[in-house]
């Protein structure tokens, strides 16, 4: 205890003596007040006053006895009043600012005479006071019965003694009491402070809270152990708001289905609420009706209003400028007639004798029960008080002000209104802070014509108000009075307080702005009209040197500004020159690089070609492994308008059909990620193979070991690229590892696409030859204009036709010229030369629209035979030449108008890269035919496949092939391929390629006519699918008559019977196949049918192969995950038969998967219509022979 109260003694600097009893508290306040009267003495006043009253007596003794002076009598009147006030209210100051202590109740068990020390703080004048006390005699009897007694002694009798002064329990009462008086945070604080000191501390209201009370026991400062009872909130069980419905988990998971219904409760909530929860979508678009948004006309003031002088009255509703707009006075006459409601509290009693004027007590304010609409000063804030004037300026400070004493705001003040004595303007401080200040008004005052009214009164009591910080505010009033004189403002009203905290932001920093400056103005909207002014600022006394220095300082900054500009742009130039520069030297040194690359890779691609030309005779007989890349290397402008170029490019997923050698294993690498399902097609279809052999279905085997199907990685890093598949496999280093691994020690060439330069480094990456001519050899003579130097070299025959026209007059002169000279060719094709597959070609029938067509036959046949000399057509080609620009600008179209929308911008596109002017063959009935042939690495050829093609989707474009080809004379085509192949070897064309003819009866001579169409130097669709069909039917191409022939199943052989009278020899089985392929079946339906329920369909509709007969219907699947893209080979005995099952497959799948009203793609019906076509030819065909033997019998 004694180390808790040494603590605090240190802190507060005021030492604390120990309790006193109550009775001797009051002893020792009187004692006090007694000597706070002594030290005050009162007599000093008495003597001055008697001094004048003697004074004013001999006046008027020596006076004429006649008059008075009123004057002199008052003045001593108010100077008594005056000293007796002050000496008051040093009476009432020095009281209120002691602290004092109680003694300690222990000191009573000390002997009597014992004095003890109390010491007295006075908190204003930090002055210590001592006081001496000696022990009461009524306390010692008590405190001789409490000291123990020597061992061995008997107790005195019980005596009654009775005691002066307050009981035990009384005093424990009084301990408590001040107790609660120094914990302000006790429950009795405020009533004890207001019953013994008449402290009235403010009634803060508390919100009713379910609360409950728990004693709790602790130590006070002094040890003693008490009982409080504490209010603490009663916790509440269980949940305290209502459960929110949120969107169901449904809802999260898939949007589309339809959200739950809204409840009047969960709309209650809020738009908010709902959308939070997810019950309403978050894009949902909310209208709300009605708006919480109203329109609504703003009340103006009268503008007279502004300009009229503001009025001050006692209570006054415009306060420091402002207009308090209150529309009528019951507001103000409540409030008045609240305050004036408020109870006149009596004074405390222990203070009635004092002139201090105290809060009215709590217990006679009137309750709020019993006075609903009446409110104390404790309760009454701020806003609701009457606003009042400010009171008028005090008098200068007296001498005993100036000593430290601060003003009294009890001064007598003479009454402005009142001539005849004095009144008090009492404004008693409030009881506590909480019962608010009343506002005074702002300090304002003017500058006028830049210069501040120093003598004005508003001026000097801001002057006044705002001493201590004055040096900073004059700071800021000579940057005012620079700112009007320079603006040649009249007169400028300033916020005084406004600009003491201006003063104080800018003491130590910058100096102010002007916007600052404007903020401390009352009329600023008028000051800144002014100021916006143009040519305002030069208005002020030195206008014109202001001015000057305004243009030179202008000029100034427009040179140096151009000057500056001037040099940003030249070095802005130097540095695009410098960047641009050295990007240049970059670039041509990667440039350089790729090039020496590309070199070398060309390089390292001939000397392995010729490694592998002399190696090819032992290679073939060998093991070997084959790398499969069906790579369509063409131009990036024509990748990008195939669509789905990777399934594209997978259409030649036959190609794994080479592990039909059995010394042949294959890599095929995949341009798409491939399904399982996908993958496990192939593996039982490649498991066929012993069953094909045997011709017993039982007899399969696993083929997975000899072929290898693997997808680049690269595919994921580049999904939108659209890049070939050797660039692909180029830029995946782990797909050629892999590859590398697999070819370790072994044989291996690669067998691309359409060739790249990529395939090129992707070989020299893996160090193996690839089957194929070099890429720009191969881009050279696969344009159209190629193939015909080729063609012309061959010396087969051709359509009439001109190639490598570039530009628009060449084309209308060779157009001409080929019109004069075929008048018989109604219909003309314009082909160009990067295009491939039919895309780029567009079409005119000129001979229907040329005026003078009829008059140039007439030329013709009057020329007869001499037609062929320029001479003759000299006058026809004039006239034709004149037209045939108006005629093809009306009658040309292009064939693909999803690719070339108009003439025009295929005429762009054929005049910027070059084609051919090609005549449409002069029959009704043409037929195309495509034949593959590869020619090996030692200079040898053959012919791989021949067929007629299928047209579905436009007749110049393959769609599907019938194999072997039945429409020419195998001797003529054989003699042509031969010619062809001889002219690709002398150019270094090696490995596979494909041409097509066209097939007609020419009208003149009516003979049959084999005309060379084109050239493609890469591995072909039709190839892919014939290799499928070979390794499931076994059979072998004849190249020499163009029949493709399979073997005979394994049988015992059977004795041959005699031969009877009349019996016919048994007719050897048919072992000649026909097949009708195609990679383009489009359906879009079919993506909704898995491959499992596709193939259970087609079983029940009879489509499937049969093992042992070597017929029937073999798919292959192209488009692992969108399935809408198929292949599909049919085999038969006949052509008659391949093509009508193929039609009737067709038919059967889309009337399966179709609806009739089908909003989808498909090519089935075209292609069906087609097949229906070519199957009525060879029906007429095969009948036309049959004629002509019965004729001849």
């Amino acid at each position: 205890m004694a180390e808790k109260r040494a603590l605090f003694e240190r802190r507060s600097s005021v030492s604390l003596p120990t309790l006193l009893p109550y009775n001797t508290l009051q002893t020792h306040n009187m004692k006090k007040k007694n000597s706070v009267c002594k030290d005050l003495d009162y007599s000093q006043v008495v003597k001055e006053v008697q001094d004048d009253i003697r004074q004013l007596r001999e006046k008027i003794n020596h006076g004429d006895g006649g008059s008075i002076n009123i004057k002199d009598l008052e003045n001593a009147l108010a100077k008594t009043e005056e000293g007796l006030q002050m000496k008051t209210e040093q009476v009432i100051n020095h009281y209120n600012n002691k602290v004092q202590t109680l003694p300690t109740a222990l000191s009573t068990r000390f002997d009597p005479g014992m004095v003890a020390m109390e010491q007295t703080w006075d908190l204003k004048t930090k002055a210590r006071s001592e006081m001496k006390r000696v022990q009461g005699q009524q306390y010692l009897a008590r405190e001789k019965l409490r000291q123990p007694q020597p061992p061995g002694s008997l107790l005195p009798k019980r005596q009654q003694v009775q005691v002066s002064g307050p009981s035990p329990g009384q005093q424990t009462k009084h301990m408590l009491t001040l107790r609660a008086v120094l914990n302000p945070m006790h429950g009795q604080n405020r009533q004890s402070l207001n019953d013994n000191f008449g402290i009235q501390l403010p009634l803060i209201p508390q919100r009713v809270e379910n609360k409950r009370r728990v004693k709790l026991i602790q130590k006070d400062n002094s040890g003693v152990v008490i009982k409080v009872t504490s209010n603490i909130p009663r916790p509440i069980i269980g949940t305290t708001v209502e459960p929110l419905a949120v969107l169901p988990r449904a809802n999260r998971t898939d949007p589309q289905i339809a959200p739950p219904p809204i409840s009047e409760d969960d709309a209650r909530k809020g738009i908010l609420s709902l959308l939070e929860r997810g019950l309403i979508p978050p894009a949902a678009e909310l209208t709300l009706d009605p708006s919480p948004v109203r329109h609504k006309t703003a009340p103006l003031h009268d503008p007279t209003v502004k300009t009229k002088p503001t009025a001050q009255p006692e209570m006054s509703h415009t306060l420091a400028g402002v207009k308090l707009d209150i529309s009528s006075t019951t507001k103000k006459a409540e409030i008045d007639d609240n305050v004036t409601k408020i109870p006149i509290v009596p004074p405390h009693p222990l203070s009635a004798h004092s002139t201090e004027t105290r809060t009215p007590s709590a217990k006679t304010r009137a309750t709020s029960a019993s006075m609903p609409q009446i409110k104390t000063p404790a309760t009454l804030k701020t806003y609701d008080l009457p606003l009042q004037p400010m009171s008028p300026t005090l008098p200068p400070a007296s001498p005993d002000q100036s000593l430290g004493h601060s003003p009294s705001i009890y001064s007598p003040v003479r009454s402005a209104s009142s001539k005849k004595g004095y009144r008090f303007l009492f404004s008693p401080p409030p009881t506590t802070p909480a019962s608010g200040d009343i506002k005074h008004l702002t300090h304002r005052f003017a500058i006028q014509n830049g210069k501040i009214r120093d003598t004005s009164a508003e001026f000097l009591s801001f002057k006044q108000h705002y001493c201590l910080t004055w040096g900073s505010i004059v700071s800021m009033i000579k940057h005012l009075e620079k700112m009007t004189q320079e603006f040649s403002v009249p007169i400028a009203f300033i916020n005084g307080d406004k600009l003491a905290d201006l003063s104080l932001e800018f003491e130590l920093e910058r100096a102010p702005s002007v916007d600052d400056l404007l903020t401390v103005i009352v009329n600023r909207e008028d000051v800144e009209v002014l100021m916006n002014r143009p040519g305002r600022r030069y208005k002020g006394p030195n206008g014109k040197n202001v001015a000057a220095t305004r243009i030179q300082s202008s000029w100034r900054m427009y040179r140096d500004r151009s000057e500056y500009l001037e040099y940003r742009k030249k070095k802005w130039a130097a540095g695009v020159i410098a960047i641009s520069w050295i990007m240049n030297i970059k670039m041509s040194q990667v440039k350089q690089k790729l090039k020496q690359s590309r070199e070398d890779q060309l390089e390292a691609f001939r000397r392995r070609a010729k490694k592998f030309a002399m190696s090819w005779d032992r290679i073939k007989q060998s093991k070997r492994v084959i790398i499969h890349v069906s790579s369509l290397g063409l131009s990036q402008n024509i990748r990008d308008t195939i669509h789905e170029f990777g399934i594209r490019q997978n259409t030649q997923m036959a190609r794994i059909c080479d592990i039909r050698d059995p010394n042949v294993d294959v890599i095929f690498i995949s341009p798409v990620p491939l399904s399982e399902e996908t993958l496990q097609y192939y593996s039982k279809l490649l498991g066929l193979k012993a069953a094909i052999d045997s011709g017993n279905v039982e007899d399969q085997c696993v083929m997975s070991e000899r072929y290898r199907i693997i997808t680049p990685d690269a595919i994921k890093s580049f999904p939108t690229h659209r890049m070939c598949l050797s660039t692909l496999l180029k830029y995946s280093p782990r797909t050629i590892k892999r590859i590398k691994h697999l070819i370790k020690g072994r044989e291996a060439y690669m067998v691309s696409g359409v060739p790249h330069n990529d395939d090129l480094a992707v070989a020299d990456e893996l160090d193996v030859p690839i089957l194929s001519p070099e890429p720009e050899v191969a881009h050279l003579y696969s344009t159209k204009s190629g193939c015909k130097r080729i063609f012309a070299s061959a010396n087969v025959d051709l359509p009439p036709s001109e190639y490598d026209v570039y530009s628009l007059g060449q084309l209308h002169e060779c157009l001409a010229q080929l019109v004069t000279e075929n008048l018989m060719v109604k219909r003309w094709l314009f082909k160009l030369d990067d295009e491939f597959d039919g895309r780029g070609i567009a079409f005119c029938d000129v001979t229907e629209h040329l005026q003078c067509y009829s008059w140039a036959l007439k030329e013709s046949r009057r020329y007869g035979e001499k037609w062929s000399k320029k001479w003759a057509q000299e006058a026809a080609y004039i006239k034709i030449h004149a037209e045939i620009a108006d005629v093809l600008h009306a009658n040309a179209k292009p064939v693909h108008t999803n690719i070339y929308a108009s003439w025009d911008t295929f005429l762009e596109a054929f005049l910027s890269q070059g084609g051919v002017i090609e005549a449409c063959p002069p029959s009704e009935s043409i037929t195309t035919l495509t034949v593959d042939m590869m020619i090996e690495p030692n200079g040898k050829y053959n012919i791989v496949s021949c067929g007629d093609q299928i047209h579905a989707e436009t007749p110049f474009s393959c769609w599907g092939v019938s194999v072997p080809q039945s429409s020419v004379e195998p001797d003529v085509l054989n003699v042509a391929c031969r010619k062809i192949a001889e002219a690709c070897k002398t150019r270094g064309i090696l490995g596979y390629f494909s041409v097509d003819f066209v097939t007609f009866i020419d009208p003149k001579t009516m003979e049959q006519r084999l005309w060379a169409l084109d050239l493609s130097l890469h591995y072909s669709d039709s190839l892919a699918m014939f290799q499928l069909m070979s390794y499931v039917s076994n059979g072998v191409l004849d190249p020499v008559k163009h029949v493709l022939n399979v073997p005979t199943n394994k049988q015992e052989k059977r004795q041959r019977r005699r031969r009877l009278a009349g019996q016919e020899e048994e007719q050897e089985p048919n072992t000649s196949r026909f097949g009708v392929m195609s990679t383009r079946l489009l359906h879009t339906n079919l993506a909704v049918v898995h491959y499992s329920v596709f193939f259970q369909m087609c079983r029940a509709h009879g489509i499937g192969y049969d093992i042992k007969e070597k017929q029937g219907t073999v798919f292959t699947l192209i488009d692992s995950f969108n399935r809408e893209r198929l292949g599909m080979i049919t085999i038969g005995d006949n052509l008659q038969g391949a093509l009508a099952t193929f039609a009737r497959n067709m038919s059967v799948i889309h009337q399966e998967i179709s609806a009739p009203n089908m909003q989808g793609e498909t090519n089935f019906k075209s292609a069906i219509e087609d097949v229906e076509g070519i199957l009525g030819t060879t029906i007429e065909n095969a009948d036309e022979p049959d004629e002509e033997t019965n004729d001849q019998s």
